[in-house]
């Protein structure tokens, strides 16, 4: 039990490795790159303490070379999602009364695993599995996951912390509990450290969790077990599965003791798990907390005061950095026709500067899309654009999967707002252009803010502090992040927490106190010291 008021160590953000020529973390890099590439892995089903091989096997391969096989991982049945529900359950007794510093103990040991020893080797699954390049493996892998467990952990001793008022007569306390049953958390392929942090954040609030990675992320998710295992999180805390996902959800959404879903994905898949919710209301012992954070089609508009390297630069970090494989990416932009001849040149200059290829070569900026599902739509976009007379492609529009799921970087311009492509989240490096009339600022925000359907993240560029603050707020419901005269993508844990609404999810702002306290139950404790002994108030008396 708790025998003094401990303080944690201060949360400070990672600061990210450079990787330049002859360092040490390059040199690291490339060596576990290089070991990890040339050998193969086998990936169980992770169930209490069994590690489950179910013989039902799949590969798995890399997005720059689909024919270089990694390994393989198991796929669940049904009896193997109700044995993980189970052995959670048995688990929850022992982990919830664990003692908050205890549990903090073994995330901050987590963080400090990857900062260290496990830094090169998370990295490089997360290059060969997902594609990235070393820049967006270190922020991602490394630096935001470290992040994520480091000050999750501050925010979870501010929530502890924040009591009711009480008086002499009176000892008011309000505790947290975690929920009652088990979260479940859907993770996705595009960042290592979502899929680590959906079933973390939950755990480390005395939660248990069934997890189910994205197929496309199983050999950099192999790396976050080992990490949790070696940090000390107990048997049956995180219980790992990998399979059909229909199944796996059907099988969690009927259990009466679901107590929440922690998810990161398509807005469709959040809406129809949403739905099952609601159908199996009745069911449940507890009402299921419903965290998600789904789709974008994120914006950038400039107003014609705006620097023109700047928003080039937004433009092309927002939109192409891995791949357009954000859900913060930016890839509807409204840029003002007195700009336009400027901002297109550099545009043209800057995409065409890109290399492309492996992420084993650090000189390449650009790699390949995930798998052959994401390639084949965003081709078939870029067709169509091609022979769309609304539409114009001024740079890229080339594609090749012989050897990777490449897609070349490409610029849309479009005279019609509502094209498809302003409107479709294509999650891919596609970004669209829609040039207005410099007097119709005002009619331009209007229309960002009505184009899509999401709310996710959005950014405006501006030299006029009156554009600046009309944008804000015309545009305060268009995007949860908001990003002046910067891109609309890399936020920061503890600085700028994350999230958007309308179709982009339930905005609980990851990296902040919000979304751990949707892991909790508060419990009001009243004790009085000295206890009323009649039942008679002074207003009965002659």
């Amino acid at each position: 039990m708790l025998k003094g008021f401990f303080k944690t160590p201060k949360a400070v953000n990672e600061p990210v490795k450079s990787y330049a020529p002859n360092s040490p973390e390059k040199k690291a890099v490339q060596e576990a790159y290089s070991k990890m590439w040339n050998s193969k892995i086998e990936v169980p089903l992770y169930i209490g303490s069994e590690e489950i091989k179910t013989g039902n096997t799949r590969n798995i391969t890399s997005p720059h070379d689909h024919k270089h096989c990694l390994g393989t991982y198991h796929l669940a049945e049904k009896a193997q999602i109700e044995k993980a529900i189970a052995n959670a359950l048995e688990s929850r007794t022992a982990w919830a009364d664990m003692a908050w510093e205890h549990r903090a103990a073994i995330f901050l040991k987590a963080a400090e695993l990857i900062a260290g020893p496990y830094r090169a080797r998370i990295n490089a699954a997360t290059m060969i599995g997902q594609s990235k390049n070393i820049h967006q493996a270190e922020i991602d892998a490394s630096c935001e996951l470290i992040d994520f467990l480091r000050f999750n952990v501050e925010f979870m001793t501010q929530i502890y912390a924040d009591q009711p008022n009480s008086d002499s007569s009176t000892w008011n306390r309000l505790e947290y509990r975690p929920l009652e049953g088990f979260v479940y958390a859907i993770t996705p392929f595009n960042f290592t450290a979502i899929a680590a942090n959906l079933p973390a954040s939950a755990a480390m609030m005395g939660n248990v969790v069934v997890w189910k990675p994205s197929d496309s992320q199983v050999f950099s998710a192999k790396i976050i077990i080992e990490v949790f295992k070696e940090a000390g999180v107990p048997d049956g805390v995180i219980n790992v599965v990998f399979g059909d996902a229909l199944m796996i959800t059907d099988t969690v959404l009927a259990s009466r003791d679901f107590a929440g879903v922690h998810f990161t994905g398509s807005t469709h898949v959040f809406k129809d798990i949403w739905a099952k919710i609601g159908t199996n209301i009745h069911h449940y012992k507890t009402y299921p907390r419903i965290v998600g954070e789904t789709g974008g089609k994120d914006f950038i508009i400039a107003h014609p005061s705006a620097n023109v390297k700047q928003l080039t630069t937004g433009i092309v970090r927002g939109g192409f950095e891995f791949q357009g494989q954000k859900c913060s990416a930016a890839s509807r932009v409204y840029l003002p026709k007195s700009l336009w001849p400027a901002i297109k040149e550099q545009l043209i200059t800057d995409v065409k500067s890109f290399k492309m290829g492996s992420p084993e070569d650090f000189g390449n900026f650009i790699t390949a899309v995930i798998h052959e599902g994401s390639f084949d739509k965003l081709a078939k976009y870029i067709d169509q654009a091609k022979k769309d007379s609304d539409a114009e492609i001024i740079v890229g529009g080339n594609y090749d999967k012989s050897v990777g799921y490449f897609i070349e970087p490409t610029v849309i311009v479009t005279t019609n707002p509502k094209y498809a492509t302003m409107e479709t989240e294509l999650f891919g490096p596609v970004v669209t252009i829609y040039i207005y009339e410099d007097a119709k600022w005002e009619e331009t925000l209007t229309l960002v803010d009505q184009t899509s359907e999401y709310a996710l993240t959005g950014a405006v560029f501006s030299q006029d502090r009156y554009a600046i603050e009309q944008a804000a707020h015309k545009l305060q419901n268009a995007a949860g992040n908001f990003y002046i005269n910067d891109k609309c993508t890399g936020a920061v844990v503890g600085q700028q927490p994350f999230g958007g609404a309308r179709a982009s999810g339930t905005n609980d702002k990851a990296g902040s106190p919000l979304n751990l306290l949707r892991w909790v139950s508060a419990r009001t404790i009243k004790e009085v010291f000295v206890s009323p002994e009649s039942y008679k108030y002074p207003f009965l008396g002659e």
